[in-house]
């Protein structure tokens, strides 16, 4: 369902969830740009004809030009149970990317250790320093020099998935920051969020597959 802008996937008394479109914030910050969390705050408060402030709670992140399916909290009592999710790694994340370039394995996993500078950007360390990443994935198809790679996230670290292909020489198609500055959108996707409903414990599964547009055109496994 798409109301106001914003695509809504599920949605009942505690739970919320949505597909963030990419250049699109999470929640707010110094740009004062329109970001999904107030969109939903309004929303809600629409919808049900709240009075005052309505509670959404902020349960996970995508950076800002990075599209996918998250799950806000419509509770406080939500948001702390999907909190705990997030962090004994019981809340599931997959991506699809595409990367620059061939990898030379299939299959394979990642794991660095990666500091946040104050820059902003994220680097990979010799492990004296920093937080333990960890990211499986597979190739689907390779075409023009580009792979389109399933990511399976083991840690949520910040940028990890863009600073740990980019380290091996495999930065994501569109990535400014780590990648080549040429303007074009970047091609990572949350297409895959499984969590535990907070109050009645089922196994919930949201998938939502990129739009058939841009680079995601050159593959065809993702032609629905």
């Amino acid at each position: 369902m798409i109301s106001n802008g914003l695509e809504i996937l599920y949605e009942d008394n505690h739970i919320i969830v949505v597909y963030k479109k990419a250049n699109i914030l999470s929640q707010s910050d110094s740009t004062k740009d329109l970001d999904l969390l107030t969109m939903i705050k309004q929303y809600v408060k629409e919808k049900y004809q709240k009075p005052g402030n309505v509670f959404i709670g902020l349960i996970h992140r995508l950076d800002r030009p990075v599209s996918g399916v998250m799950v806000y909290a419509r509770t406080s009592k939500a948001a702390s149970r999907l909190s705990k999710q997030v962090r004994n790694c019981s809340l599931e994340k997959q991506y699809f990317a595409v990367v620059n370039g061939i990898l030379p394995e299939k299959k394979g996993e990642f794991c660095d250790f990666l500091e946040k500078l104050e820059s902003g950007n994220t680097v990979v360390t010799d492990g004296s320093c920093g937080k333990k990443s960890i990211l499986s994935y597979e190739v689907l198809e390779e075409k023009n020099d580009l792979s389109l790679v399933r990511i399976f996230l083991k840690t949520g670290r910040h940028h990890q998935i863009r600073v740990q292909f980019a380290s091996r020489g495999f930065p994501l198609f569109g990535d400014q920051r780590y990648g080549k500055s040429d303007r074009k959108q970047i091609a990572l996707t949350c297409f895959h969020l499984s969590f535990f409903h907070p109050v009645t414990k089922e196994r919930l599964l949201f998938e939502r597959f990129p739009d058939f547009t841009g680079v995601w055109m050159n593959f065809n496994c993702l032609k629905k």
